[in-house]
């Protein structure tokens, strides 16, 4: 069985990628936008581990407004990356800067 300790555990360990994805990796943007994604999620696994345990289905509800902001984050991220890419030709974030009117 599956006990609330070994959600937390996995919760734990997708943040702490994520956040390592973030520190390690600063120059492409698309991966930074996935770390974020992955922060997300673990997020969302502890909102749901803990609504399912508490018996309460706030958390769950919880989830779909986070899932909404996840998903309009994306297309805004992705929109600055075609911006980006064709301006500069390039989705490194240095590039970000040179963008400033």
């Amino acid at each position: 069985m599956i006990t609330l300790t070994h959600v937390l555990t996995l919760s734990g360990i997708l943040f702490a990628i994520a956040v390592a994805g973030v520190f390690l990796n600063r120059k492409n943007i698309i991966v930074l936008l996935m770390c974020i994604e992955l922060m997300l999620l673990a997020v969302n696994f502890n909102f749901v581990a803990f609504s399912r345990f508490l018996g309460d289905i706030s958390g769950q509800i919880f989830v779909f407004f986070i899932l909404t902001v996840a998903a309009a984050e994306s297309a805004i991220g992705l929109a600055i990356l075609v911006v980006l890419f064709r301006e500069r030709r390039s989705i490194d974030v240095e590039d970000l800067d040179t963008l400033q009117g």
